[in-house]
């Protein structure tokens, strides 16, 4: 099994920056960004452990409002995703790592492909799993929910996502059985068909809110994303081997976002997930790490 290499805070960016790692130094880095609400703690270590002992350097660290990291009040974000595409080289400095293979999950696939095009002197392969080129569909979505507007142009989430989505905003963040039970539903309504039989890892949100700073903070993740400045018309200058991994019956950022994003980045393969949804289901990683391996060999 990997070394894992214990929490480290980083200052960085005015902010500072939880994150650990696994395996050895001296191979080549995987950095691991997770998606919106989420902290680091999603990269379950049994997959940085593989990828790990497969002989790369796995580092993963907390966004900006979630886990350790610095968080804003509730409603005032004071960052966009570019500068947590920032926050990405400011960790590989931490670490001695002038080059890494990124890989972004939902929210950290888009913070991934603004670090390829931000700082590409700093990415030798990307991975966006689970995400989009195109953010607003799913903000929009959201609103129009409301609103009664038109179509977004990808397609939006499925009406059950939504219907959890607009629960957060009123939960009781000092209720800890209540946000919980959220988080739980949260994720189930994320699992696709064909892996629905493992269930949902309660213990590993529960951990997740116990380790915290201010777990209420990670509502502000939609509204940073909402400041963004769009990227999707410069997604033709990139020029890095670009792996693009989406499952089928994804029900937040459906499987057109990532048929999009492949289409989209010049020479991106796409591997498509049968039966998963917004997830990496641990019933896919024996067939998924070879492919990992290889992409960031």
């Amino acid at each position: 099994m990997a070394e894992h290499h214990a929490e480290r805070m980083i200052a960085a960016n005015g902010i500072e920056i939880c994150a650990d790692a696994f395996g050895d130094p001296a191979d080549p880095c995987i950095l691991l960004i997770m998606g919106a609400g989420s902290s680091m703690l999603l990269w379950e270590e049994d997959f940085c452990a593989q990828l790990a002992d497969g002989g790369r350097f796995v580092i993963r660290y907390d966004n900006r409002d979630t886990g350790k990291t610095t968080s804003c009040p509730v409603g005032e974000p004071n960052y966009t995703l570019q500068d947590m595409a920032a926050d990405a080289p400011a960790v590989l400095d931490a670490y001695g790592v002038a080059q890494a293979h990124v890989m972004g999950a939902s929210m950290g696939g888009m913070i991934a492909q603004l670090v390829a095009l931000n700082h590409p002197e700093r990415v030798l392969t990307l991975t966006p799993i689970m995400s989009t080129p195109d953010p607003s569909a799913t903000l929009e979505a959201i609103d129009e929910a409301e609103a009664g507007g038109g179509p977004p142009p990808l397609s939006p989430p499925h009406a059950q996502v939504l219907a959890v989505i607009a629960e957060m905003g009123a939960l009781d963040y000092g209720d800890r059985a209540q946000v919980l039970a959220n988080r739980v539903a949260m994720f189930s309504a994320l699992r696709g068909s064909g892996y629905a039989d493992e269930g949902v890892n309660e213990a590993l949100y529960a951990a997740e809110l116990d380790r915290a700073a201010n777990f209420a903070s990670t509502l502000n993740h939609g509204p940073a994303i909402a400041q963004s400045e769009g990227w999707r018309e410069r997604l033709s200058e990139l020029n890095v081997p670009t792996l693009v991994i989406h499952g089928d019956e994804d029900p937040i950022l459906p499987y057109d976002h990532g048929q999009a994003l492949a289409a989209e980045i010049p020479s991106a393969e796409l591997l498509t997930l049968t039966g998963v949804g917004h997830e990496l289901p641990r019933g896919t990683w024996a067939d998924l790490m070879p492919k990992l391996l290889a992409h960031t060999s």
